[in-house]
C-alpha cells in the first residue's frame, strides 16, 4: 500500500535537505538564498524498513494573485491534496515566525495528520526554537538534523505509526534482468532540454493535460530537473523537465549553476534527449554546443523546433528547410529526426512522441553480424583506406559490441594511423545502409595482435 508524506513550511528551513536525506539521493537542490525549489518533487523515500512517496514543495509564502510566488503555493497546495500525511518543518535555530504561526493553521485546516519536525536542532542550539513549537499545537516537535543524519530515529517512531504497514520492496529493477519484452515496456527516460524560455515546460503541461509545471514569461524558472511520469497511447514515459542551459561565461549565480549541473545529471540519466529550439532563433551556437554533448554522452536525440504556432510560412518547405539546417549543422547525427512543434497549442506533439520511440528503437538497435561485414567489405571495396607514411592500412574486420547506442569495433593494423576523415566516411555510410539515422554511432579501433611479433629476427 502506498503512503505519501508531503514536506511543507516556510522558505529555508531545510525541506530540500530533508528530501534528499529520506530518497537517499541529491535530487533536490539545496542552497541558503530562500525559495530556491519552485515545482514539486517526488520521490521514494526509505526510513529504516518503511517505504513511501516523499514531495518536496517550495516554501509557503504569499504573494499577489496570478504571480510565481502565488502559482508556487498553489503547486503546494496541490502536493498537500495529494499527501496522505504532512511533514511540517521549522527552523529550531531561529525559532517560530509569524509566518510558521499563518502556516500552522494552513497545515491544519488540510485535516490530514502532521508530524512537526524541528530541523538544524543539532547541538544545544535548537532547543529554545524547539520548546516555541509546541506553541503551534501540532504536538511534540521531532528535532532533527537533516543535514546530519540526527534525529531520524524518533522521526521512524513517529512515522511507523501513522503508516499502515511497511512496504516491502521484493522486486529489483536491474537492467541485465530484465527479457527483452519487460524492457520493451519499461518507460522511456525522456530529457527535456534547451536554452532558457524555449517552452520545455510548456510542452511537458500539454503533456499531462494540466498545470504541472511553473511556466512564465520570465526566463529561468524552471531550477530543479522535475520528473514526470506520462502514458502516451498506451506507452509510458518518464520525462523530466531541466533548467535552461546558458552560455558557461554567462553563467555567474551559484544557483544557476547547480540548476545547469542538475541539468547534465538528467541528461545522462536519460536515453532519449528532447533538445528544445526557439523557431524563430534556431540553431544558434548554443543549440549546437547542446547538441553536441548529447552525441557525445551517447544518447539519443530528437530536435523540437518549439513555438512554430508564431511562424508565419509554414508547409512543406519550411519544414524542408528545418532538415536541410539540421543536416547542414549536425553533421555529427547527420539524419537526427527534427520536428515542428507548438508546446502552448498542441500541435506536432503526435509527430514528436512518435519520434522519441522512433530514436529510442535506433538507439537499442543491433546489426546481424552477417550483414554488418558484407556492408563493411563493400564500403572499403567502394573508398580503400589512405596510404599513410607510404604504408597501407589493413582493415580486417568489424563487429558490434553493444547497443544504446550502437558501438563497434574495428580491428586494424595500425590503430593510430587511421585517419578521423575515414572513420566519418565508415559511419555514414553505415547509418545509410543499416539506417540509423541521428543516433551516435561509436567505431572503436583496436589493433590485431600479430602472432609472429614474438618471434626472433633471423641474424643477417
Amino acid at each position: 500500500m502506498s503512503f505519501t508524506i508531503a514536506i511543507i513550511g516556510r522558505p529555508n528551513v531545510g525541506k530540500s535537505t530533508l528530501f534528499n536525506r529520506l530518497v537517499g539521493q541529491k535530487l533536490a537542490l539545496v542552497d541558503d538564498l530562500p525559495g530556491v525549489t519552485r515545482d514539486r518533487r517526488e520521490g521514494e523515500a526509505r526510513l529504516g524498513d518503511l517505504q513511501f512517496t516523499i514531495i518536496d514543495t517550495a516554501g509557503l509564502d504569499e504573494g499577489a494573485r496570478g504571480s510565481l510566488t502565488a502559482r508556487m503555493q498553489e503547486q503546494t497546495e496541490t502536493a498537500i491534496a495529494q499527501a496522505d500525511a504532512l511533514f511540517f518543518v521549522i527552523d529550531a535555530r531561529i525559532g517560530l515566525t509569524p509566518t510558521d504561526r499563518a502556516f500552522a493553521d494552513f497545515a491544519r485546516k488540510a485535516n490530514k495528520p502532521v508530524l512537526l519536525v524541528a530541523n538544524k536542532s543539532e547541538g544545544k542550539h535548537g532547543d529554545a526554537g524547539a520548546m516555541e513549537s509546541f506553541a503551534l499545537g501540532l504536538g511534540d516537535p521531532i528535532q532533527i538534523s537533516a543535514e546530519h543524519g540526527e534525529g531520524m530515529g524518533e522521526l521512524y517512531d513517529a512515522l511507523a505509526k501513522l503508516m499502515p504497514e511497511p512496504v516491502e520492496d521484493d522486486e529489483i529493477e536491474d537492467d541485465e534482468q530484465l527479457s527483452e519484452e519487460e524492457a520493451a515496456t519499461r518507460p522511456i527516460r525522456v530529457a527535456i532540454v534547451g536554452r532558457p524560455n524555449a517552452g520545455k515546460s510548456t510542452l511537458i503541461n500539454h503533456l499531462l493535460g494540466e498545470e504541472r509545471l511553473l511556466t512564465s514569461p520570465e526566463a529561468g524558472t524552471t531550477r530543479d530537473s522535475i520528473a514526470v511520469e506520462i502514458n502516451w497511447k498506451g506507452r509510458d514515459f518518464r520525462v523530466f523537465d531541466t533548467a535552461g542551459l546558458r552560455r558557461r561565461s554567462r553563467i555567474e549565480e551559484k544557483l544557476e549553476k547547480l540548476s545547469v549541473a542538475d541539468a547534465l545529471r538528467a541528461v545522462r540519466f536519460a536515453e532519449v534527449v528532447v533538445l528544445m529550439m526557439d523557431t524563430q532563433n534556431r540553431f544558434e551556437e548554443q543549440d549546437l554546443r547542446i547538441a553536441d554533448l548529447i552525441e557525445r554522452e551517447g544518447r539519443a536525440i530528437v530536435l523540437a523546433a518549439n513555438k512554430w504556432d508564431l511562424m508565419e510560412t509554414k508547409g512543406g518547405g519550411a519544414i524542408s528547410n528545418l532538415r536541410r539546417d539540421a543536416d547542414h549543422w549536425l553533421p555529427q547525427v547527420k539524419g537526427v529526426p527534427i520536428v515542428a512543434v507548438s508546446g502552448l497549442m498542441g500541435e506536432g506533439i503526435d509527430r514528436l512522441m512518435q519520434a522519441i520511440q522512433d530514436a529510442y528503437a535506433v538507439w537499442n538497435r543491433r546489426v546481424p553480424t552477417a550483414a554488418l561485414n558484407r556492408w563493411f567489405e563493400q564500403a572499403i571495396q567502394a573508398n580503400p583506406p589512405p596510404a599513410v607514411s607510404g604504408r597501407r592500412l589493413k582493415l580486417n574486420y568489424i563487429t558490434q559490441t553493444k547497443a544504446r547506442p550502437p558501438s563497434f569495433v574495428l580491428f586494424c593494423s595500425r590503430a593510430d594511423a587511421v585517419p578521423q576523415s575515414y572513420l566519418r566516411y565508415l559511419t555514414n555510410s553505415m547509418r545509410e545502409t543499416f539506417e540509423l539515422p541521428g543516433t551516435p554511432v561509436r567505431i572503436t579501433l583496436r589493433e590485431k595482435a600479430n602472432p609472429f611479433a614474438h618471434k626472433r629476427k633471423r641474424p643477417s
